[in-house]
Formats: C-alpha cells, structure tokens, sequence
C-alpha cells in the first residue's frame, strides 16, 4: 500500500525543521562550556546566535525563486547538504571567528531547508488536507525543542559540546535520501528573473536591522554601533519598499499583503510571535538564574512546553474544522496570552509540578494558534505566488523571533535596573513576561479584521455545508 503524500511529504520536510529547531535549543545550554574551551567570554558567544539570524534574514527572501527556478527537490536536498557542512565545522571549532563562519553557513542552509520544504508541501498536497499536512510537518519538528534541552545539559555534562552538532550528520543523510525517494522536483512553468537590486536591499536591510537589534544591550558592539545598524536597516528596507513598488518581478511582493488572509497571517502572526519567541530566551534564565536549577534540570522542565505542542498538533485539524479559523485564532489565542503571563508566576517556592502543568497547557495554546496562522497566510494564495507568500512569511517569522529576543532582553535589564539589584534574580522576570505577553496580545486586534469564513475550504469547513 503506498504512503500517501499528506504523510511522507511532511515527514521528510520535518527532518530539516527537526534540526533547525534542535540546534536552536541545544546551543544555549552549552554557552558556558564553549566559552571554556575557546578562551573567550560567555557574552561574545550570542555572536553565533546573531549570525544564524542574520544568515536567514539575508536568504529566506530568495529561497522561493531558487525553488522554482532550480527545482524543489534539488535545493533542498543542497539546503540539507549546506546544513550538514555547517554543522561539522561548528563541531570541528576551535576560535570564536571559526565558530560564527561555520553558524552563517548552518543559516545558508537553513534559510532555503525550511520555506523550500514548506513549499513543496503547499504545492503537493490538496488545500482541503493543508492543514492535515502542516500538522505532520510540526509533529517530528516539535521534538527539537522537546529533546533539546535537556539533550544539550545532557551531552555537555556526560560528553562534549561538540557532539551537538555531529548528530545533525545521520538526520541529515537520513533526510536526503528520503527526499530523493519520494520528493518530486517541482519547478514553476515562467520564472521571472532575479531581482538583484531588491535582494541586495533586503539583505542590507534585514541583516543591519536584525544584527543592530541582537547586538544593542548585550555588549558585543557598543550602542552607537548597535543604532547606527538599526538605522541603517530600516532606511534600506525603505528604499526596498519604494524599489518593491515599482519594480516588474519584486523578490518579495509586497501586493500580496492586500490578500486579508495573508496580512493578518504575517502582521497578526508577527505580533504573537515576538511575545512567545522571548520564551525561550527568559524561561532558561528565570529557571538557572533566579531559581538556581541546573541546566540538566531546567532543560526537562521546559521541554514540557513542546511536549504540549507536539500533542495539540494531532488535534489542531479538528478544531478549525468545527470552529473556523477567526474563532480559533482569537478564542485560542487570547487563552495563549494568558498562559504566557502565566509564567510570571513562577517563584523558586511554587510547586514543580504546578510549573510543569502550566508549561504543558500553555504549549497546548500556542501550537494551535501556530498551526492555524501558518495554514491561514496561504487560504487565498493561488500556486502562482505560493513561492512569495511563503518567503515573506517566513522572513516576517524570523525578525519577529529576534525582535521578541531584544524586547524581552530590554524589559528583563530595565526591571533589573528599577528593582535595584546588582545581578539577575527571580524578582526581575515577571515584569519581563508581562510585557512581552502584552505584545501578544496586540496581534487579536489584527486578527479580528478576518472575516467569519476566512480559510473555510482549508479548514473542511464547505465539506458539511448543504449543496
């Protein structure tokens, strides 16, 4: 009996989300362990946490053309090559520079594994199993997080930091070969030629303006530098705005923002993810920090946050099938919100468990309300402009990620600073979470702009209308 494609498909795309999401979790908990062996301060090291995101930032945005123009199949397979290379040179380190190099080379590849894999899925499957599909492709994705963690106390303390990066080797030869067994290389029938100026302005301006707002507050460039970059940034993303306008073939189509589904998908989904994007960055530190557990000990209790995740997924179709997109995305994301201001009730003295219940139910929330933004960006996208949509979404994802990172960075120093106490204690995160939960709150307001039957076909909701 054949696979069918809504399972396989995902299934392969996820061995590259799977490592992406993997490494992004693991890396934190070894900081102080590479900081040892490269002689250098634990505070130069969020440079390779920088270089990742600037490596996306500048990338993702030509990753659709490259598809289409080479086929799917072939750069995702050189995406998952470019992938494993930058692993075995970040495994294979000695010096900081080394380090950061091999990290830009991990985001090259990253930058075209993901929206390309997501591409593939969009144009292989049926709209009316979409969401049936992108919830297989998080299923083994959301494992990263799960597993990553702890896996990273656990290979750092008992063996060598090092060997995160070497286990990417077999995921990826893994990956490989099953997408060259069941992937199809799919290319589009005209390919507009390469917008050359727009990339160079879009690269300019995401780069400058991520890099200035990941550097700003965490003394890896002084704050002239920091601003100037930011400035910089934003006056190239400008200048690519008023160049998208005119242009014939603009590398990101900004008219696409006038489709209701995929505006409120980008804007709306932009605006919750730099609330939950700071949950990774503040939870590790409240729990080392300001509770004193290990990272051994910190990495299990919020991998229950993605075990969550993981078993809402299985369930997420359903929802939208009975209660429609608007309503979930705001019943559900509301309810999101509140489990992330849950966490600024967390004290050394609450119960583990009560913690791990709240940890758990909030991954509940949120892995519905992303399932449901990525599938309602592309309900009126036609197959055309697929490949367009799914960069600017995906570039919108990675600065959203990055700015809920500085947010919750300025909010967690600036309580510091107003409590008074001359290092991080477990006093100065609540209002850290408060704030970027209020961030997250603003995206219902765009969201409430979508009509009642918004996504009504990708949610197989027609399917129980009368003829």
């Amino acid at each position: 009996m054949p696979i069918p494609r809504t399972f396989i498909i995902p299934l392969i795309v996820a061995c590259a989300l799977f490592m992406e999401q993997m490494d992004s979790t693991v890396i934190s908990t070894s900081l102080p362990a590479l900081a040892l062996d490269m002689n250098v301060d634990p505070i130069s090291l969020k440079l390779a946490l920088t270089s990742y995101l600037v490596s996306l930032a500048v990338f993702i945005p030509i990753s659709g053309w490259m598809a289409d123009r080479f086929g799917s199949l072939t750069i995702f397979r050189a995406a998952i090559c470019v992938f494993m290379l930058g692993s075995i040179l970040c495994g294979a380190s000695s010096t900081l520079p080394q380090f950061v190099a091999a990290r830009f080379l991990q985001g090259i590849g990253g930058a075209m594994m993901v929206p390309v894999g997501r591409l593939v899925i969009l144009r292989s499957v049926e709209k009316v199993n979409l969401v049936k599909a992108l919830s297989y492709l998080t299923i083994p994705a959301l494992f990263g997080p799960v597993l990553g963690p702890p896996l990273g106390g656990f290979i750092t303390t008992y063996f060598h930091w090092r060997w995160i990066f070497f286990i990417n080797i077999p995921i990826s030869i893994l990956g490989l070969y099953l997408a060259t067994r069941f992937i199809p290389d799919l290319k589009a029938e005209q390919v507009a030629r390469l917008d050359i100026v727009g990339f160079i302005l879009s690269a300019l301006g995401c780069s400058l303006l991520m890099m200035g707002l990941a550097t700003s507050g965490r003394h890896l460039v002084s704050g002239d530098i920091s601003l100037a970059c930011v400035v910089a940034g934003v006056l190239f993303l400008c200048a690519y705005v008023w160049h998208a306008r005119r242009a014939t073939a603009p590398l990101i189509d900004l008219a696409l923002l006038k489709i209701p589904t995929l505006r409120a998908g980008v804007f709306g989904g932009s605006l919750y993810r730099v609330g939950i994007g700071a949950i990774p960055f503040l939870l590790p530190l409240m729990l080392q920090l300001g509770f004193g557990y290990t990272p051994f000990h910190s990495g299990l209790l919020t991998c229950a946050s993605a075990a969550g995740a993981m078993f809402m997924k299985t369930i997420a179709a359903r929802f939208l099938r009975r209660y429609g997109f608007r309503r979930v995305l705001l019943v559900n994301g509301a309810l999101g919100v509140l489990g992330l201001w849950a966490l600024a009730t967390f004290t050394p003295q609450m119960p583990y468990l009560l913690m791990l219940i709240i940890l758990l139910v909030g991954g509940c929330f949120r892995s519905l309300q992303f399932t449901s933004l990525n599938a309602i960006s592309y309900a009126d996208v036609d197959k055309v402009r697929l490949s367009q949509a799914t960069s600017m979404a995906s570039v919108a994802q990675q600065l959203s990620i990055g700015m809920g990172v500085v947010l919750a960075g300025f909010a967690l120093q600036m309580s510091n600073e107003i409590q008074g106490h001359a290092t991080l204690v477990a006093q100065d995160f609540w209002p850290a979470f408060l704030v970027v939960g209020a961030v997250s709150a603003l995206a219902l307001l765009m969201l409430r702009q979508l009509p009642p039957n918004a996504g009504a076909e990708m949610a197989g909701q027609q399917e129980n209308k009368p003829a």
